[in-house]
C-alpha cells in the first residue's frame, strides 16, 4: 500500500547530485574565466592602440565587463573547486532544510497533491502506530447501502480502476453502479437479466476492465461488455458423451468462474459435470483446456469453486469430497499440489483465494471454517478458524491490500441475529475486528486495493460499501457528496401514452416525440390545462355555494340557498305578468283572436 501514500515520490541520489553540481560549477567558472581572459586581451589591445587616452575609458570598459558578469555572483568567480563545494553544500542544505519548497525542480517526479513531508514527526508516529495496529487500516468509519433487490446478492464485481460495481443476485438481475455518475440517491444506472431465470453465481471484471464474466445456474457462462451487452456465450456440451474431455463445453450447472490475471482473453469455469475448463473469449465454439478433479478412488468429483494463482500459472479447485486440487495451467492430467482432507467431505468449499504475494492460499469451507495454507507444505493448514457459519455455496473470503488481514462473512438464520464480517490476522489468525453488517447473512465480500473500500453483499438484497474519507480513494466518496437531483414536477402530469401497435391509422395516437413538446401542447389545450377550482371560502358567490361543514343544518341552509323561488303567494306570482300580457299579447290572445 506504500505506493499510494506518496512516500516514494522523493528519493535522492546524493552522489549523482554532487556530480551534477560539480560539473555545472566547473562549466560555469570555465566560461567566466574565458570571458575575463577575453576582456583582459581587449583591454590590452585598446591600451596599445590608444596609449594617449585617459584611464576613464578603460575604467568604463571594466565596468561594462563587470556588468556583463553580474548574473553570476562574486563567489562564482573564485575558481572551480571552491565553487563546487559551496554549491554542493547549498544543495545539501536545500534537501535537508527546505524540502517543502520545491527549489530543486530538476530532480525526481513532481509531488502528488496533498503530500505532506515525512519530516513531520507526528505524521511518522501515526504511520508507525498504524503498522503496529492493523485494525487502524480497516476502512469502516462510513458506509453506504446500495439496494440491489430483495433476494440474496450472490455476486459482486469491481472493475480494476474501481469506477464501476456490478451486483448479481438470486433474483436473476445484474445491476450496474457507476460511482462517478451516481448521486446520493444511489440508483443503479442499468439492470438486466443476462441469463433469463438462472441465479447469478459469480461476476468478475477482466484484468483490463472492458468485459465481465457472468456465471449463472445454467451450463453456459456469458461474457458481457462494460455496458451489459453480450460479447460471447460458451457452448453447451453434449450430455450423452461419457468422457467429459470429448464434449465441447459444460453439460451441467456452473458453480464458479474467474478471469486469468495476466492473459486478458482467458477465463476459467467449473461445473457440476465434474470438470474445470479454461476458455478463450474469441472462441466460443470449444473450451481451451479441461481439468478433471478425481477422488481418492479415482472417481469423478464435483468442483464447487475454482481460481487462478496471482501469476496465472496455477489453477486451484475446491471439491465436494473436501479436497483442494491444484494443477499447472499447462498440464491438465495430474495435479501439481493436492490436499485430500482440506475440509469436511460432502460440504461445498465456497471460496479459494491466493494472497497478493502468491505464497498463501485461503479457503472458506462449507464446514464453517476458514483455513490458510502454504501450498508448498500442503498436508496441513498454517492456521484455521472455526464456527464461522456459512449457508451459501459462494460465501467469500479475501485478503486486505497489504496482505496482512483475511476477511470473511458469516451466515445467520432468519431472525437469528445479524450477519457479521470478520477480520483475522494472517500470521496469528487472531480475530482482529468484526463489523455487524445487517440482520441477514453476509455472502460476498471484496476489498478493493485501489479504492481501499470494502464491498459486502448480503442475503437481504443489499450491497454495502464501507469506506474511510481519509484512507479511501474515490469510489463511494464520489457519490455521497452529490445532492439528489430534483424530479421535474411537470412530467408527472402528462397522460400515459397508450401503445397500440396494430391499431388502424384512424385510431392510432401520434407517437410522442418527447415529454417537453407534449407538455407545451397540453399547456395550450384549455381542457387539459384547466386549473381545478379551489373550494369556496365564506358565503357562496357566482352560483357556487359556500360549504359550512357537514352538519344537517348546513345541508338545509345549502338547499334553501339553492332554491331561489321565494313564492309566498302563488296568485301574486301569476298576476305579476298579467299587465304585460294585456298590453303586449303574444302567446294566448293572438291564437284566440283567429
Amino acid at each position: 500500500f506504500s505506493s499510494f501514500l506518496g512516500k516514494k515520490a522523493r528519493t535522492f541520489d546524493l552522489e549523482a547530485m554532487f556530480e551534477q553540481t560539480r560539473r555545472t560549477a566547473v562549466e560555469r567558472s570555465r566560461k567566466i574565466l574565458e570571458a575575463r581572459e577575453r576582456e583582459k586581451e581587449d583591454q590590452a589591445e585598446k591600451e596599445l592602440r590608444c596609449p594617449h587616452t585617459d584611464s576613464p575609458a578603460s575604467g568604463s570598459s571594466a565596468i561594462g565587463a563587470g556588468s556583463a558578469l553580474t548574473p553570476s555572483s562574486d563567489e562564482e568567480l573564485t575558481g572551480p573547486f571552491v565553487q563546487s563545494q559551496t554549491s554542493a553544500q547549498g544543495q545539501i542544505e536545500n534537501t535537508d532544510e527546505e524540502e517543502e519548497e520545491d527549489e530543486e525542480e530538476f530532480i525526481g517526479p513532481p509531488l502528488p497533491p496533498g503530500f505532506k513531508d515525512s519530516d513531520d514527526d507526528h505524521d511518522d508516529d501515526d504511520i508507525q502506530e498504524e503498522d503496529n495496529n492493523p485494525v487502524k487500516k480497516i476502512p469502516d468509519s462510513h458506509e453506504i447501502t446500495l439496494q440491489h433487490g430483495t433476494k440474496t446478492v450472490s455476486a459482486l464485481g469491481l472493475d480494476p480502476s474501481g469506477a464501476r460495481l456490478v451486483t448479481g443476485g438470486y433474483d436473476y438481475d445484474v445491476k450496474f453502479w457507476d460511482f462517478a455518475g451516481m448521486d446520493a440517491s444511489l440508483q443503479a444506472f442499468r439492470s438486466l437479466q443476462p441469463c433469463e431465470c438462472h441465479q447469478i453465481k459469480s461476476l468478475q471484471y477482466s484484468s483490463t476492465g472492458d468485459v465481465i464474466l457472468v456465471v449463472s445456474g445454467n451450463s453456459q457462462a456469458k461474457v458481457l461488455d462494460r455496458d451489459g451487452f453480450p460479447v460471447m456465450e460458451c457452448i453447451k456440451g453434449d450430455q450423452y458423451i461419457v468422457d467429459m474431455t470429448n464434449t465441447k463445453g459444460h453439460t451441467a450447472m456452473l458453480n464458479s468462474g474467474c478471469w486469468h490475471p495476466k492473459i486478458k482473453e482467458e477465463f476459467l469455469t467449473c461445473s457440476n459435470d465434474g470438470t474445470v475448463r479454461t476458455w478463450d473469449v474469441n472462441n466460443e465454439k470449444k473450451h481451451k483446456g479441461v481439468f478433471k478433479p478425481r477422488s481418492v478412488q479415482g472417481k469423478r468429483v464435483i468442483p464447487t469453486t475454482c481460481t487462478y494463482s496471482r501469476d496465472g500459472k496455477l489453477i486451484a479447485a475446491g471439491c465436494q469430497d473436501g479436497s483442494i486440487q491444484i494443477w499447472d495451467r499447462n498440464m491438465s492430467v495430474h495435479t501439481k499440489f493436492h490436499c485430500r482432507q482440506a475440509h469436511a467431505p460432502g460440504t461445498d468449499t465456497s471460496c479459494l483465494t491466493f494472497s497478493y504475494d502468491g505464497t498463501a492460499l485461503a479457503s472458506r469451507g462449507g464446514d464453517d471454517t476458514l483455513k490458510i495454507w502454504d501450498i508448498r507444505q500442503f498436508k496441513k493448514p498454517l492456521n484455521s478458524a472455526e464456527r464461522l457459519s456459512s449457508f451459501f455455496p459462494m460465501t467469500d473470503c479475501c485478503f486486505s491490500p497489504d496482505d496482512k488481514i483475511l476477511v470473511t462473512g458469516t451466515s445467520v438464520k432468519k431472525g437469528g441475529g445479524s450477519g457479521k464480517l470478520f477480520f483475522f490476522d494472517r500470521e496469528t489468525f487472531q480475530k482482529l475486528y468484526e463489523i455487524e453488517v445487517t440482520n441477514a447473512s453476509v455472502v460476498r465480500c471484496l476489498w478493493h486495493p485501489k479504492l481501499n473500500q470494502i464491498m459486502v453483499g448480503t442475503a437481504n438484497g443489499l450491497a454495502k460499501v464501507y469506506y474511510d474519507p481519509i484512507k479511501s480513494q474515490r469510489g463511494a466518496k464520489l457519490c455521497v457528496v452529490k445532492t439528489k437531483r430534483k424530479e421535474r414536477q411537470a412530467e408527472t402530469l402528462t397522460q400515459d401514452y397508450i401503445i397500440t401497435p396494430h391499431a388502424l391509422p384512424m385510431f392510432r395516437e401520434p407517437r410522442q416525440r418527447s415529454t417537453r413538446k407534449q407538455l407545451e401542447k397540453d399547456r395550450l389545450d384549455p381542457l387539459k390545462s384547466h386549473k381545478p377550482e379551489p373550494p369556496v371560502a365564506g358565503p357562496g358567490r357566482g352560483g357556487r355555494v359556500g360549504t359550512h361543514g357537514g352538519t344537517l343544518s348546513s345541508y338545509i341552509v345549502k338547499n334553501i340557498a339553492l332554491d331561489k323561488t321565494d313564492d309566498s303567494n302563488p296568485r301574486e306570482a301569476i298576476l305579476r305578468h298579467a299587465k304585460e300580457a294585456e298590453e303586449n299579447p303574444y302567446w294566448v290572445a293572438p291564437a284566440y283572436a283567429k
